[in-house]
Protein backbone atom coordinates (compact mmCIF):
# COMPACT_ATOMS: atom_id res chain seq x y z
CA UNK A 1 0.00 0.00 0.00
CA UNK A 2 1.37 3.24 -1.03
CA UNK A 3 0.53 6.11 1.69
CA UNK A 4 -0.26 8.25 -1.81
CA UNK A 5 -2.80 5.50 -2.40
CA UNK A 6 -6.64 5.99 -2.94
CA UNK A 7 -8.36 7.69 0.15
CA UNK A 8 -10.46 4.96 0.47
CA UNK A 9 -7.42 3.00 1.69
CA UNK A 10 -6.51 5.06 3.84
CA UNK A 11 -9.25 6.06 5.33
CA UNK A 12 -10.54 2.95 6.07
CA UNK A 13 -6.82 2.26 7.66
CA UNK A 14 -7.80 5.47 9.83
CA UNK A 15 -11.30 4.09 10.71
CA UNK A 16 -10.17 0.27 11.27
CA UNK A 17 -7.51 2.26 14.22
CA UNK A 18 -10.69 4.27 15.55
CA UNK A 19 -12.88 0.75 15.86
CA UNK A 20 -10.06 -1.07 17.38
CA UNK A 21 -9.89 1.71 20.49
CA UNK A 22 -13.42 1.83 20.97
CA UNK A 23 -13.35 -1.53 20.91
CA UNK A 24 -10.57 -1.80 24.00
CA UNK A 25 -11.60 1.34 25.72
CA UNK A 26 -8.98 1.90 27.33
CA UNK A 27 -5.37 3.26 27.06
CA UNK A 28 -2.82 1.59 25.17
CA UNK A 29 0.23 2.54 24.32
CA UNK A 30 1.66 2.55 20.67
CA UNK A 31 3.40 -0.86 20.83
CA UNK A 32 0.67 -3.05 22.12
CA UNK A 33 -1.65 -0.62 19.71
CA UNK A 34 0.24 -1.77 16.72
CA UNK A 35 0.56 -5.63 17.42
CA UNK A 36 -3.36 -5.38 17.46
CA UNK A 37 -3.73 -3.50 14.68
CA UNK A 38 -1.19 -5.63 12.98
CA UNK A 39 -2.83 -9.28 13.82
CA UNK A 40 -5.92 -7.54 12.23
CA UNK A 41 -4.43 -6.04 8.69
CA UNK A 42 -0.90 -5.88 7.39
CA UNK A 43 0.28 -2.15 7.53
CA UNK A 44 3.51 -0.68 7.25
CA UNK A 45 4.95 0.62 10.46
CA UNK A 46 5.53 4.32 8.90
CA UNK A 47 1.90 4.36 7.51
CA UNK A 48 0.27 3.37 11.15
CA UNK A 49 2.78 6.04 12.51
CA UNK A 50 0.92 8.30 10.00
CA UNK A 51 -2.39 7.02 11.00
CA UNK A 52 -2.05 7.72 14.50
CA UNK A 53 -0.60 11.40 13.93
CA UNK A 54 -3.47 11.81 11.53
CA UNK A 55 -5.85 11.02 14.18
CA UNK A 56 -4.45 12.86 16.83
CA UNK A 57 -4.17 15.98 14.32
CA UNK A 58 -7.95 15.47 13.96
CA UNK A 59 -8.82 14.98 17.86
CA UNK A 60 -10.11 11.68 16.72
CA UNK A 61 -7.65 10.11 19.75
CA UNK A 62 -5.83 11.76 22.30
CA UNK A 63 -2.49 10.78 24.24
CA UNK A 64 -1.57 10.57 27.36
CA UNK A 65 1.58 10.13 29.45
CA UNK A 66 1.30 7.31 32.15
CA UNK A 67 4.71 6.21 33.66
CA UNK A 68 6.81 8.07 31.17
CA UNK A 69 4.95 6.12 28.58
CA UNK A 70 2.67 7.63 26.07
CA UNK A 71 -0.63 5.98 25.41
CA UNK A 72 -3.45 6.56 23.67
CA UNK A 73 -7.64 6.26 23.34
CA UNK A 74 -10.19 7.33 21.15
CA UNK A 75 -12.24 10.91 21.98
CA UNK A 76 -16.06 11.32 21.83
CA UNK A 77 -15.54 13.34 18.46
CA UNK A 78 -13.52 10.08 17.43
CA UNK A 79 -16.17 7.85 18.71
CA UNK A 80 -18.99 10.03 16.93
CA UNK A 81 -16.78 10.18 13.84
CA UNK A 82 -16.18 6.31 14.12
CA UNK A 83 -20.57 5.68 14.37
CA UNK A 84 -20.72 7.69 11.15
CA UNK A 85 -17.44 6.18 8.66
CA UNK A 86 -17.65 2.17 10.12
CA UNK A 87 -19.13 1.26 7.25
CA UNK A 88 -15.87 1.87 5.40
CA UNK A 89 -14.49 -1.25 7.74
CA UNK A 90 -15.34 -4.57 5.84
CA UNK A 91 -17.72 -6.59 7.73
CA UNK A 92 -15.32 -9.64 7.72
CA UNK A 93 -12.36 -6.89 9.36
CA UNK A 94 -15.05 -6.36 11.93
CA UNK A 95 -15.89 -9.57 12.69
CA UNK A 96 -11.95 -10.42 13.11
CA UNK A 97 -11.45 -7.56 15.33
CA UNK A 98 -14.17 -8.84 17.47
CA UNK A 99 -12.55 -12.18 17.92
CA UNK A 100 -9.06 -11.50 18.08
CA UNK A 101 -9.45 -8.18 19.79
CA UNK A 102 -9.62 -9.70 23.49
CA UNK A 103 -7.10 -12.66 23.03
CA UNK A 104 -4.67 -9.94 21.31
CA UNK A 105 -5.53 -7.41 24.52
CA UNK A 106 -5.08 -10.16 27.20
CA UNK A 107 -2.02 -11.41 25.94
CA UNK A 108 -0.83 -8.06 25.76
CA UNK A 109 -1.11 -6.72 28.97
CA UNK A 110 -0.06 -10.30 30.29
CA UNK A 111 3.30 -9.79 28.90
CA UNK A 112 3.23 -5.50 30.01
CA UNK A 113 2.26 -6.61 33.30
CA UNK A 114 6.00 -7.96 34.28
CA UNK A 115 8.98 -6.40 33.12
CA UNK A 116 12.65 -5.83 33.84
CA UNK A 117 15.49 -3.81 32.84
CA UNK A 118 18.91 -3.04 33.49
CA UNK A 119 21.36 0.08 33.49
CA UNK A 120 24.72 -0.07 33.05
CA UNK A 121 26.57 3.48 35.02
CA UNK A 122 30.36 1.96 34.94
CA UNK A 123 31.84 -1.02 33.41
CA UNK A 124 30.50 -3.21 36.33
CA UNK A 125 28.10 -1.00 38.16
CA UNK A 126 24.51 -2.06 36.73
CA UNK A 127 20.79 -0.82 38.16
CA UNK A 128 18.28 -3.60 37.82
CA UNK A 129 14.46 -2.34 37.96
CA UNK A 130 12.10 -4.99 38.35
CA UNK A 131 8.27 -3.98 37.66
CA UNK A 132 4.41 -5.27 37.53
CA UNK A 133 2.22 -2.91 36.13
CA UNK A 134 -1.38 -3.72 36.15
CA UNK A 135 -3.64 -1.12 34.43
CA UNK A 136 -1.01 1.17 33.38
CA UNK A 137 -0.05 1.50 37.17
CA UNK A 138 2.95 0.23 38.93
CA UNK A 139 1.95 -2.08 41.78
CA UNK A 140 5.29 -3.30 42.34
CA UNK A 141 9.16 -2.05 41.62
CA UNK A 142 12.26 -2.90 43.22
CA UNK A 143 16.03 -2.10 42.03
CA UNK A 144 18.88 -3.60 42.83
CA UNK A 145 22.66 -3.42 42.27
CA UNK A 146 24.31 -5.69 40.14
CA UNK A 147 28.33 -6.10 40.02
CA UNK A 148 28.16 -6.89 36.13
CA UNK A 149 26.07 -7.58 33.15
CA UNK A 150 26.11 -11.51 33.91
CA UNK A 151 24.57 -10.65 36.92
CA UNK A 152 22.68 -8.18 35.99
CA UNK A 153 20.83 -10.17 32.97
CA UNK A 154 20.49 -13.32 34.97
CA UNK A 155 18.67 -10.94 37.68
CA UNK A 156 16.32 -9.56 34.85
CA UNK A 157 16.05 -12.86 32.96
CA UNK A 158 14.99 -14.18 36.71
CA UNK A 159 12.56 -11.88 37.34
CA UNK A 160 10.71 -12.29 33.70
CA UNK A 161 10.41 -16.14 34.24
CA UNK A 162 9.75 -16.32 37.85
CA UNK A 163 7.65 -13.03 39.14
CA UNK A 164 4.97 -14.86 39.53
CA UNK A 165 7.31 -17.06 42.78
CA UNK A 166 9.52 -14.00 43.71
CA UNK A 167 6.94 -11.34 44.01
CA UNK A 168 4.85 -13.27 46.45
CA UNK A 169 7.68 -13.94 48.54
CA UNK A 170 9.01 -10.59 48.77
CA UNK A 171 5.36 -9.50 49.91
CA UNK A 172 5.30 -12.69 52.08
CA UNK A 173 8.56 -11.45 53.78
CA UNK A 174 7.71 -7.57 53.70
CA UNK A 175 4.74 -7.99 55.28
CA UNK A 176 5.51 -10.68 58.46
CA UNK A 177 6.45 -9.58 61.77
CA UNK A 178 8.89 -11.99 63.95
CA UNK A 179 7.23 -13.15 66.63
CA UNK A 180 9.67 -12.44 68.92
CA UNK A 181 9.12 -8.38 68.03
CA UNK A 182 5.86 -9.24 68.92
CA UNK A 183 6.59 -10.04 72.46
CA UNK A 184 8.74 -6.77 73.38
Amino acid sequence: MKLTSDSKTLAENKVLILYILNKINKCINNDSLLKLVLSIQDMNYFYFQQFVLDLLEAHYIVSHSIENETVYEITELGKETLSLTQDLVPGIIKLKIDNTVKAELNEIEEANSVTSEFIAYKENEFTVKCKIVENNATIFEVQSFAGSRDQAKLIADNWEKNSSKIYPEIMKLLTTTDESEKKH
